[in-house]
């Protein structure tokens, strides 16, 4: 007995967090599905499904981008990274830590993708002014009022990358 369509599988490599993955899935499954069921990475979230929202933003090839629409057969060769990949080795980004040290989240449900974007700036802009820092999150919507202390920890952390300790 079937209880829905069977699905053609395709085997899909690709690096998530550093490691060289196969995966075996339908390759129209949004990269968000396969990354949260398929390989239990769930910093990323699942907001809107509709590119509104930056809950379940990742770095592909080091850009943000939406992984809630994104289908995973796209994505063969691609590197993703996740929140959960921006620690190395047990430790805390400096943007990571920045975040924390400035109380730079209520709820949390829209950080992972705010540190995802964030990420993606700092990696081309370690100084960004306040409304470079603006424009990067304007993809990623938060309705905790934490905006001064993300854009707070954002520059802090850009400092420590761009070598000039606060």
């Amino acid at each position: 007995m079937t209880t829905g369509p069977q699905l053609d599988k395709q085997t899909i490599e690709l690096t998530v967090n550093g490691n060289p993955l196969r995966v075996e899935t339908d390759a129209t499954k949004p990269l968000l599905y396969v990354l949260r069921d398929e390989l239990a990475l769930r910093g990323s979230r699942f907001g809107c499904g509709l590119e509104q929202c930056g809950s379940c933003m990742v770095l592909i090839d080091g850009a943000a981008e939406y992984s809630c629409s994104r289908e995973i057969g796209t994505l063969a060769g691609k590197t993703i990274t996740t929140v959960e990949g921006l620690s190395q080795n047990g430790a805390l980004s400096p943007l990571q830590q920045a975040f924390l040290d400035e109380q730079a989240g209520q709820c949390g449900y829209c950080l992972s993708g705010i540190l995802i974007s964030a990420s993606a700036l700092l990696a081309k802009n370690p100084k960004p002014s306040r409304a470079e820092i603006a424009e990067a999150l304007d993809r990623n919507l938060c309705r905790c009022g934490m905006h001064n202390r993300v854009i707070r920890a954002i520059q802090r952390a850009g400092e420590v990358i761009a070598g000039a300790p606060r």
